[in-house]
């Protein structure tokens, strides 16, 4: 990924003020590939009894990666915006673990580009979550892409 690509990736997901408050990083990204991940935080707990993250921060990881994987496809030249997103939990986060997603375009067209993404814990092969999503392919204004 070139460097300018990887800057506006990296300002982008600065950017969005849930990304911040949530203490995503951008861990890895290029070729319509992105890797992003946030420590477990007792504020981010959904169920005080257990310890377990909020679904809803889970949600938010696993979309931002998304938009993150679409900007650093070659294809992508602008920003994106997600059109459609679906999440299956599969089970829990371990309490007290870092929360991992991974994000690939797997298709791309003129206006629409299609993902697939998961969501980890510290146990990379057993998934907390996976996701498919369309995210928008905006060209910039008065080019020709």
């Amino acid at each position: 990924m070139d460097e300018a690509k990887l800057k506006q990736a990296r300002m982008f997901i600065e950017a969005i003020p849930h990304a911040h408050a949530l203490g995503m990083r951008l861990d890895a990204i290029g070729g319509g590939a992105a890797e992003l991940s946030m420590d477990w935080r007792e504020d981010l707990v959904g169920d005080p009894r257990t310890g377990v993250i909020h679904g809803g921060a889970v949600s938010a990881l696993l979309d931002t990666c998304c938009g993150a994987a679409v900007m650093s496809h070659p294809e992508a030249p602008a920003g994106t915006a997600t059109i459609d997103l679906r999440i299956d939990y599969m089970r829990a986060a371990t309490p007290r673990q870092r929360i991992t997603a991974r994000a690939e375009v797997y298709h791309i067209t003129r206006t629409v580009a299609f993902l697939r993404a998961t969501a980890h814990d510290e146990e990379a092969g057993l998934p907390v979550a996976s996701a498919t999503g369309a995210f928008t392919v905006e060209r910039p204004k008065g080019g020709a892409q």
